[in-house]
């Protein structure tokens, strides 16, 4: 759940980065999936960090 939230919250910054920047819609998706992964990999790792925690 973790990393579904934070792909989408990545997105949404990625997207408005570029639009607040001046890019066209080829831009924006570009930033939008770019944060995206970013942040899904952040959300991953918590994740991970999270379940090794609460079983140990």
């Amino acid at each position: 759940m973790i990393v579904i939230a934070a792909a989408l919250i990545g997105a949404l910054i990625g997207g408005m980065t570029a639009r607040k920047r001046g890019g066209n819609k080829l831009d924006i998706a570009q930033y939008a999936a770019g944060y995206a992964l970013a942040f899904v990999i952040v959300g991953l790792i918590a994740t991970v960090v999270i379940d090794r925690t609460l079983s140990a």
